[in-house]
């Protein structure tokens, strides 16, 4: 239904979990959400919800059957070449060899967002062709659809891509939400001749920016910048690539940031990497510590979260705040969010 909205249930669902001490169904609920973090852009956070559901399988013996497929799509969105590949082949043995299709079908999926992000716009073809194999029933087959159209496109199979949209139109009349319908433009606008693109692709940033998607807005104004330079326009080219850059800089997407300084480059703008900062440097426990201490979490609350005693967690929080070079818990929320 392309309901972004739809995982603040999954948050209550797990909050609920908490408050009356449901392990069991945490190892369940925790990945879901994590799922809409990577979609929302927040990969810290997706990464801390994680570790926490592993932190809570290896207490109870729970298995969180999803875990790695999450950790390869973090590691696509991200652009993160080396590791996506390590973790789709692995991902896609596994399944193969047990018989899941539905794994399979979400490695093809990230594939596709790895392989876009690239510029590799005929293997992210065939990963999102098969990804895309099931139909209106499985929800990665419909996340497919966009990359699909977009790797379609770019490698000039038109006819390919117009069957793509009009699935994908399909779902996101159905769903009527900001999410579909302005993938649905952003996906006309790459079809479209001539200056009819210009008017879908505002369409598509004026419902993506109702949303919390920033990922996929962000990759609007980066296809929209693209779309401007080829039309000699690169003046107005500059404005939507400076945004998308910063944009997918600031959430961590770097193939497709790479992607729109190239591309910015070739309109004479410029831009700055952003400084590596020293999150980097925190390790998985440690970043997840230091999220739940800015969220407001007392040591002891952590602790129990994260089946740890109090003077381990404080001692994680020392070596948090000498990484990022702060004194206190009340600085960790601007350092975390990079603002």
């Amino acid at each position: 239904m392309w309901d972004d909205e739809g995982w603040c249930l999954t948050a209550r669902h797990v909050q609920l979990a908490r408050d009356v001490g449901a392990l069991d169904q945490l190892p369940i609920l925790l990945p879901a959400l994590a799922v809409g973090a990577v979609w929302r852009g927040d990969f810290a956070a997706a990464a801390s919800l994680m570790a926490e559901a592993d932190a809570i399988g290896e207490a109870t013996g729970a298995h969180v059957p999803i875990s790695a497929g999450i950790l390869m799509m973090l590691a696509c969105f991200r652009g993160s070449q080396a590791d996506a590949s390590a973790l789709i082949e692995a991902t896609i043995e596994r399944g193969a060899a047990g018989g899941q299709g539905g794994i399979v079908t979400w490695a093809r999926w990230a594939s596709a967002v790895l392989y876009n992000g690239l510029g590799r716009y005929a293997d992210a073809l065939a990963a999102a062709r098969q990804a895309s194999e099931h139909g209106q029933l499985n929800i990665l087959s419909l996340w497919a659809l966009p990359e699909l159209v977009e790797a379609a496109v770019r490698t000039g199979n038109g006819g390919l891509a117009g069957d793509a949209l009009s699935r994908l139109a399909e779902s996101a009349r159905a769903g009527g939400t900001d999410w579909g319908l302005g993938t649905v433009a952003r996906c006309r606008a790459l079809l479209a001749e001539g200056a009819a693109a210009e008017p879908l692709y505002q369409e598509a940033i004026d419902r993506l920016g109702r949303t919390r998607m920033r990922p996929v807005l962000a990759r609007t104004h980066l296809l929209y910048g693209e779309w401007l330079r080829r039309q000699r326009r690169p003046a107005d080219a500059r404005g939507q690539l400076r945004t998308a850059c910063q944009m997918l800089e600031e959430i961590g997407m770097e193939a497709f940031a790479q992607r729109g300084r190239r591309e910015l480059r070739a309109v004479g703008g410029t831009t700055r990497k952003r400084a590596v900062t020293a999150l980097v440097e925190l390790t998985a426990q440690e970043a997840q510590i230091a999220r739940l201490a800015a969220d407001g979490l007392s040591n002891p609350e952590i602790g129990t979260r994260l089946f740890l005693s109090p003077r381990t967690v404080q001692f994680h929080l020392r070596k948090v705040f000498i990484k990022l070079d702060i004194t206190s818990r009340a600085q960790l929320s601007r350092v975390l969010s990079g603002s």
